[in-house]
């Protein structure tokens, strides 16, 4: 049952917390998370929103320790609570935030609300904490009129397909990759990119679209593997014997190696077993392209699928969800390949994007 907190406007807002620094303190093993929805929101003043809160504590863990079920409970809890708010906003522990904002992405389907996520640095109770500022800061975002699921973080409105986590103490620590940040807060107030073209317009069309579903479930049954120089093949058998898909993580646009030690062949081993192989870059912006160098056009020969420019985090989530609900390999390759909650693009950045 959630718990209400009272003002007399228009907006209805849940505030769903699942542990993390931001609610952590020090027990005397170091930070565990300890506080409670109650507790975080006692951090706020009435002045400093003007929405209804309503609170869930749905867990309270280390954000290390998150797995696809949990985020699978969040999604189910946004479900339940959908028809009665306006908007929804998830404390979480900043390591895995990014995938679980990806994970969402996912699973609720055609959000016409704003799902917000965000988390800190340092526990709220900190001197100096950016907590109280952070979930301030959501609140206002889950407040406007935006579809879809978002980080929030630093003053940075961030679709959650694009989001990652590039610092570890930084308050400024997640970026939007390869896409622009949507909006950011500067002198109280939220000041939108409007540099956004006409493919991402839909996330200002408040209220529209089809129906909102939740579609839970992931299937964890992937590995993922980081190519080095001098890498030995027999990762890629281990692979082939025990999981369903492979995210192998390539050298700059696509270059894997082909000599000496041939990994191409266990790629091709590995597609002719059915395993469903996913090709990214280790690099960070601008993604893949298989049709520049000789390795890279060697592998696109075979069956593999090219993530363009998503981030890992995206990757891993769409995968696992591809497997839990697509009911063949076509199904599989034609989800990743499509473009889900903005999440991949036609246009490499080639910059670190900022408002």
């Amino acid at each position: 049952m959630a718990k209400e907190r009272v003002k007399n406007n228009t907006k209805k807002i849940l505030l769903i917390t699942t542990g993390g620094t931001i609610a952590s303190s020090d027990m005397g093993n170091g930070l565990t998370p300890s506080m409670n929805a109650d507790g975080l929101l006692s951090y706020i003043t009435d002045a400093d929103f003007k929405c209804n809160i309503n609170h869930i504590s749905l867990m309270n863990i280390d954000s290390s320790n998150m797995t696809p079920d949990h985020m699978c409970m969040i999604a189910d809890t946004v479900a339940e609570y959908y028809d009665s708010y306006d908007g929804f906003v998830i404390t979480h522990g900043t390591d895995t935030c990014a995938y679980t904002a990806a994970a969402l992405s996912y699973m609720l389907v055609n959000p016409a609300k704003p799902i917000i996520i965000t988390g800190s640095q340092l526990p709220i109770n900190a001197d100096g904490t950016d907590a109280v500022t952070n979930l301030k800061n959501a609140i206002y975002y889950a407040c406007e009129d935006i579809n879809g699921v978002f980080v929030v973080f630093n003053g940075k409105l961030i679709c959650g397909t694009r989001a990652s986590k590039l610092s570890t103490k930084s308050f400024d620590a997640f970026e939007s990759v390869n896409a622009p940040v949507i909006a950011t807060i500067k002198a109280g107030s939220i000041q939108y990119n409007v540099s956004y073209d006409s493919e991402f317009q839909a996330i200002f069309s408040y209220g529209s679209g089809n129906k909102f579903r939740a579609v839970t479930g992931l299937c964890p049954d992937i590995l993922t593997i980081k190519l080095f120089p001098g890498i030995r093949s027999e990762i890629f058998d281990f692979a082939k014997n025990n999981y369903k898909a492979v995210i192998i993580e390539c050298f700059g646009i696509g270059g894997i190696p082909t000599q000496y030690n041939n990994i191409l062949t266990k790629i091709h081993e590995l597609t002719v077993a059915g395993i469903i192989v996913v090709i990214t870059t280790q690099c960070l912006y601008e993604g893949v392209s298989l049709d520049v160098y000789e390795v890279g056009k060697m592998l696109s020969n075979e069956n593999v699928i090219n993530a363009g420019d998503m981030t890992s985090e995206s990757i891993t989530m769409k995968l696992m969800w591809a497997l839990a609900h697509c009911h063949s390999h076509d199904e599989i390759v034609k989800y990743m390949l499509e473009t889900i909650s903005y999440d991949r693009s036609n246009i490499n950045y080639a910059y670190r994007t900022e408002t």
